[in-house]
This record gives structure tokens, sequence and C-alpha cells, in this order.
């Protein structure tokens, strides 16, 4: 039956390791809602699922230490490159934590271990002939004397047409633009020149059969995404840039390349391999890091801004050194967070920091809320506070706390918070063991598929039905039925604390620590296995611990003024 076999059935779906890796986060600003909502929350429920699921998984990430803003911001601030990006390291990893998103390592792409990976890979590639030098022709700007990066070259988009783009990505249309139209310098909005400069190129053309080959052979990918990927091949890939004039990045390893650094889109990528062997150095060093990666589940999480550098540049560099570190077998990708119907952006002060979000309302209320709307396509989703404020108070409060707070209450009050022994079933009772038999399946069906939001969909229904058993059976009042619905209501929170793990993991704990007493501790809820929520492993005896409300309700007064300040 599939209601017993669940997790053998689920593991079989991956191998014995599953390595997981999230976009990089850029090392020059605090984390906000959007980066939350398309990339690190989706990964960290995923990974919490996988352990409940007994699968051995790597979580790595790192930041994205190197280019040409954060040299400017260094400079505007009186620090070093070096000191600049080592204070937003250390504060995305505390934002992180903060939201109960935990990595086995953050490293950073400036770490010894990514510039000795990154030369090797360059230097795999060169010999295999999929590296050349050529002299190009690039924008350089007089006034702030410096050639300009393509992140520092803003236009119009050749393909789509769309205003204020940037020279290496439109994020209207997702392509790569061969040559911006009416470009001005991203400094100080003056129009630039244009200069010589040798630079080295990865053949990406090289590619194109391959990458058709895999894109095409690959069924997890999101079909939506692989079509339009697999059109961009069909239209021909042009050769890509892979060095930068600059003095902040990773050195070219070739003599005369003095003063130029890899092109950043080359070398964080390469940091999710060389962050995963370097973590395996240190936590398991009996283990061959590479061995581990090629025999493992791998995942890449990420937005759909950088689809184009994920889904054509990533792996031609991998098949470019024959494999040595296999493709990644899934990329989620999911869509940009809209605030209030429109785009955030830090720029224009249109956005909600992390810190400043976690400083008011407790993280599993931020968990719970993006949970719900964030799909798992690249669909855009929206951040409204009145919606924030419906969904925390009508369905994490008023249906999951609901039913589980009565059912805990009304156990200590009116059996001493001893689980009763349950009676003859009747038809509603055997009913609610077949929901509790059925629900592991039904979630872990759609977190498998890293579906977050219809497995929250299908927690909630669950939490509804049982209120509604409680509401019905009226334990209250009859008490020839209390202790049977009692005991099956007991196990249906047992049930729900391990389901919300994964998405609120405080409350979880709470949930737990109140239904277990004394016996939380030896059998913490980290510790459970998914098959176990599908069991009535609560028996009748059992003393649960001291009961308290689980969550605070939002005064709608306090969504008025986060409204106000942001002007919604």
């Amino acid at each position: 039956m599939r209601d017993i076999l669940t997790s053998s059935i689920l593991k079989d779906r991956f191998e014995d390791t599953v390595i997981i890796t999230t976009a990089l986060p850029y090392a020059n600003g605090e984390i906000h809602l959007g980066h939350i909502s398309s990339t690190y929350l989706p990964a960290d429920i995923f990974t919490r699922f996988l352990r409940l699921l007994k699968i051995k998984v790597f979580h790595v990430c790192a930041s994205d230490d190197f280019g040409t803003p954060i040299l400017i911001k260094a400079e505007n601030e009186g620090k070093t490159p070096e000191e600049f990006v080592a204070y937003w390291n250390k504060r995305d990893q505390e934002d992180f934590k903060s939201l109960e998103i935990d990595f086995d390592k953050f490293s950073k792409t400036s770490s010894p271990e990514n510039h000795e990976f990154v030369r090797y890979v360059f230097n795999r590639l060169k010999e295999n002939g999929h590296i050349y030098e050529k002299e190009v022709i690039q924008f350089y700007c007089d006034f702030d004397k410096k050639f300009l990066p393509d992140r520092y070259v803003v236009g119009t988009c050749p393909y789509c047409k769309s205003e204020d783009q940037y020279s290496d990505l439109c994020e209207k249309c997702g392509r790569v633009p061969e040559q911006i139209l009416n470009p001005k310098c991203g400094i100080c909005g003056r129009a630039p020149v244009k200069k010589s400069s040798n630079h080295y190129f990865f053949k990406l053309s090289n590619f194109s059969s391959q990458l058709k080959d895999w894109l095409s052979n690959n069924d997890n990918l999101q079909n939506d995404i692989k079509n339009y990927v697999l059109n961009w091949v069909e239209d021909g890939l042009e050769d890509w840039d892979i060095t930068r004039d600059l003095d902040w990045g990773i050195n070219i390893p070739v003599n005369g390349a003095k003063g130029k650094v890899f092109y950043g889109w080359f070398d964080n990528h390469l940091c999710y391999i060389s962050t995963f062997l370097a973590l395996t150095k240190e936590k398991e060093p009996s283990l061959d890091g590479k061995n581990v990666w090629n025999n493992s589940t791998v995942y890449h999480f990420i937005g759909k801004d950088i689809v184009y550098h994920h889904f054509l540049f990533l792996p031609a560099i991998r098949m470019g050194i024959n494999n040595e570190y296999k493709l990644p077998d899934n990329i989620p990708v999911r869509g940009h967070l809209m605030l209030h119907d429109k785009k955030i952006s830090k720029s224009r002060n249109w956005y909600i920091g992390l810190k400043d979000f976690l400083s008011r309302f407790s993280p599993d209320y931020l968990r719970f809320y993006i949970s719900s709307i964030s799909v798992s396509n690249q669909d855009d989703v929206n951040f409204d506070w009145d919606m924030f404020f419906n969904k925390i108070n009508n369905e994490l409060i008023d249906t999951i706390g609901n039913f589980i707070n009565r059912t805990l209450s009304f156990t200590k009050r009116t059996f001493e918070g001893r689980v009763p022994e349950p009676k003859e079933y009747d038809a509603d009772d055997q009913e609610s063991i077949d929901e509790i038999k059925k629900i592991a399946w039904e979630v872990g069906s759609f977190l498998e598929k890293t579906e977050s939001d219809k497995a929250l969909k299908s927690i909630l229904r669950f939490a509804s039905f049982f209120n509604q058993y409680f509401q019905k059976k009226e334990p209250w009042s009859n008490i020839e039925a209390a202790p049977t619905t009692l005991f099956i209501s007991i196990n249906a929170v047992r049930s729900l604390a391990i389901l919300l793990l994964p998405f609120i993991p405080q409350s979880a704990e709470k949930i737990w620590m109140q239904l277990m007493g004394t016996a939380a501790e030896n059998q913490s809820l980290c510790q459970q296995n998914w098959d176990d929520i599908a069991e009535l492993k609560i028996k009748p005896g059992h003393q649960i611990g001291e009961v308290k409300p689980l969550f605070k309700k939002i005064e709608k007064k306090e969504i008025e003024i986060e409204k106000t300040k942001l002007g919604a």
C-alpha cells in the first residue's frame, strides 16, 4: 500500500545523496523578500523534506564577491573590496539564519578554494581547445576613466526593445544582448566611447549539439523554460567573453593577462562545486568530494533572471571539461516576487528588507506566507500586506493553530493531559484515520517535485478536515465518543508537527514540545521519519506537555502601518 511505502517510493527517485545549491547573493546589499521567495526558501523547504526522508543532503551557497559595483561601493565607504565583501558575507549568513534558512556551508567566490578551482577549470577548457584570445572593442568611460563591465552599460535591448536594460542581460526578455542599443555609462550616465582590449573567450558555440541533447532529454527541467532555451540554441549561440579589465576578481592564469580577471558569471557558478568540495574536505575528509558530486542528485535553485547562465553557460563549461563534474539533474526556477503588483527595486526604495521585516513579525509568518504563494514555475507572484494579514490570521492561526490548540487544551483540561484509550471507531473516525494515513503521500508527492505551494495547500486541507471532525464529534458534550475523538486528533497533531517542519520550523518545534512533553527530550522532531506521519504513534496514556497558544494574531493597525511606510 502506498501509505505504508511512502518513503521508499519517494527515496527511489533520488540517489543516496542529494546536493542542493542556491544562486549566490551579490555581496553588496541586504537580502530582501524577493531573494527569499524565488530561491532560498524553496531550497530550504526541499532540504528539510529530504532530511525527513532520511536522505543525506548537502545544502551549500556562497556570496558573489566580484564586480565593479562592489569596487565602487567599497570605495565610497572607504573600505577595501575584501573588507566590504567580508561584511556582507557575514550579514547574509545572519539574515538567512534569522529566517531558519541553514546551509551546511556558506562560502564566497573570493575564497582560496574557488580561486584555485576556477583557474583549474579554465586551464582544462584551454587544454581542450575551448578557449581563444581575441581583441575586442569595448565601452570605456572617459569621464570615469575605466572600462565598463556589462552591468555598467545600460541601454535598449536589441531583441525586445525594452529600455534601461543591462548589456549582459535583458531582464524583460531574459536574453543576453549581442550589442546593446543607445548605450550609456551606468555610473555617470554619459555616452561611453569604445577602446580595444585583448580578452579570452569560451567557445559556447562548440556545444550547441550537446546542449540541445541535454535539454531535450532531461525530463526534470521545466518544459516552459526548456522550450525557449532550445529556441536560443536554434538561433545560434555566441561565444562568450569570460574576462574583464579589472583589478578585483580571480586573475587569469596566463602570462601577459595582468590587469584582467574572470567575468563573474564564469566563476560564480563554479563556486557551487568548489564550496561543496571544501565542505566535504572539512566535514568528511574520508570522502572523495568529486566522487560524491558525481554520484549524487544535484539541484540548482535559481530565479528566472539567470536562466540563460544556468541552462547554457553552466552546462557547457562542465561539458567542456569532459563532464568531470556532472551536470545538474534539476534546476528549479521561480519567477520574481512583486510588491503590491510593482517590480521590487532597491534603487527606488520599493522593497522590504528581510531584517526589517523580521524585526516586527515572526520568521514563520514570512515562511508560511511566501510558501503559500510561491508557485513552482517562472510566473511572478505578489507580496501584498492585506493578503499577508489574511493568510496568517485565517489560514495559519484560525485553521492550523486552532485545531492544534483546541485538541491539546481539551486533552489537558478533560483528561489531565493524558491521551485517552479509544473505543470503537465509527465511520467518521475511520475516515479521519484514513486522512492521517494518506497525507504523508499527498504532501510528499508535491514536495518531491518542489511544489511547496501545493504541499502547503494539502496541509491546510488536512487541518481544515480535522477542525470539522472535531466540531462534528463535539467531545465536550459527547462524553462516550470523546476518548476516540481525542486519540485520533492527538495523532493528527503529531502528523501536522512533522508536516509543518519544512515550512515553519520554529512553530513545528513548539507544537512538538507541547505534544510530546518530557518525551521530546528523547524523541526530537527532526529525528522523525516522513513515514511516521501516516501512523498513529501516540499511544493511550501518553502525557502531553504544557499547552500555550502557538501564534499571535496580527492586528489590522500593524498592517496599515506597514502600508503607510511603503506608500502602498
